[in-house]
């Protein structure tokens, strides 16, 4: 929405951004800085930055609560926020220790902001990392473990095991791409098994196998916020906020909601950063219908096939599109380039005219 205010001007008297960071840091860069490729900060996007450029009120501070029928949320400085149309796009939390139960060691990749700072402070302290496991088989948990095994941080002796989940290793991939993955994590010394994981007895116990760990990195995908259920809004089975094909709640048609805080209601998409992306405009124009009195129209629809580019942290990157797999530096080389041209886009918008 701030770079539809930044192209088009306010559709309304008046737009607020609540958020408790001025910057948003863009995931796809963090494995990247982790084995060494990228500056610490390099996937920073300027929202404050934006934020004026737009003409928007930037406010510093956290949804913590929303009364969907009164039009107003509430922060956790406890200011309310009046709102005649609201967007929510706060992403998902972490559950890891919901999931795998409470334990010092445990850092989740949520949230993302944070996520950084936690983990740098436990692998560069005095104590070095000997054992670590990564919980989640998707294709962040397999980047951040490929990541990891090349990061300057840990010995080359260090032991990495891939806890995958009883879903396998990247669920939903084609055979050649897991085929891929699968060969390069054994090329990199990384042990795979398939199987739930969960702390017992202070190890991490996966079929039956107890496994003593300094480390545990999770990512386990996005939780659902509670804020949005108990202020009212319909939410799934599992607690996201429940949207029809324009991203409008189905129990209050005058609050949006996307991403990793959403779920169709018409069909299913994935929560993932590709779809995440591609609905941004598609919500920004039903926003701006929206504010001018009249209905949305617009609705995004995923792909048969996606372009998904996994890094293996060694320069090169797994291309995955539909039943097409390839693993190569020129899938390492396009990867860079997506990245860079989405956050210089933003570079670009947030900078003064």
């Amino acid at each position: 929405m701030l770079a539809d205010c930044i192209r088009h001007g306010l559709p309304c008297e008046q737009v607020t951004l609540l958020s408790p960071h001025p910057y948003l840091r863009y995931s796809g860069t963090v494995p990247g800085w982790i084995a060494g490729q990228y500056a610490r900060d390099m996937g920073l996007v300027d929202l404050a930055g934006l934020a004026r450029a737009a003409g928007v009120t930037f406010i510093p501070a956290r949804a913590r609560a929303i009364d969907a029928g009164a039009r107003e949320v509430t922060s956790d400085a406890g200011e309310p926020l009046s709102f005649d149309i609201a967007s929510i796009d706060t992403g998902g939390v972490g559950q890891a220790a919901r999931i795998l139960g409470e334990d010092p060691r445990l850092i989740d990749v949520r949230p993302i902001e944070s996520f950084v700072d936690r983990l740098e402070a436990r692998l560069s302290g005095d104590q070095a990392a000997k054992r670590i496991a990564v919980i989640g088989g998707g294709a962040g948990g397999v980047e951040l473990a490929f990541a990891l095994r090349n990061s300057a941080w840990l010995d080359r002796s260090a032991e990495i095991v891939v806890i995958t989940g009883n879903d396998g290793l990247l669920p939903g991939f084609s055979p050649a791409v897991v085929a891929k993955v699968g060969d390069e994590l054994a090329r990199q010394g990384l042990e795979c098994l398939s199987a739930d994981a969960r702390f017992e007895n202070g190890q991490i116990v996966a079929s039956g196998t107890p496994y003593d760990v300094d480390v545990v990195v999770a990512a386990l995908g996005s939780g659902a916020p509670a804020w949005p259920g108990l202020g009212g809004l319909a939410c799934d089975d599992q607690g996201f906020i429940a949207v029809d094909r324009h991203q409008r709640s189905v129990s209050h048609p005058h609050i949006f909601a996307s991403a990793d805080v959403a779920s169709r209601t018409d069909r299913q998409v994935t929560r993932s950063g590709v779809n995440a992306v591609h609905t941004g405009p598609v919500l920004a124009a039903n926003l701006r219908a929206v504010m001018k009195g009249q209905e949305p129209r617009q609705s995004y629809t995923p792909r048969t096939a996606q372009l998904y580019l996994i890094s293996t942290g060694r320069g090169e990157a797994i291309a995955s599109y539909g039943r097409f797999a390839y693993q190569g530096r020129m899938a390492a080389k396009l990867k860079h380039a997506i990245d860079m041209r989405w956050l210089s886009s933003y570079a670009a918008l947030a900078k003064p005219m």
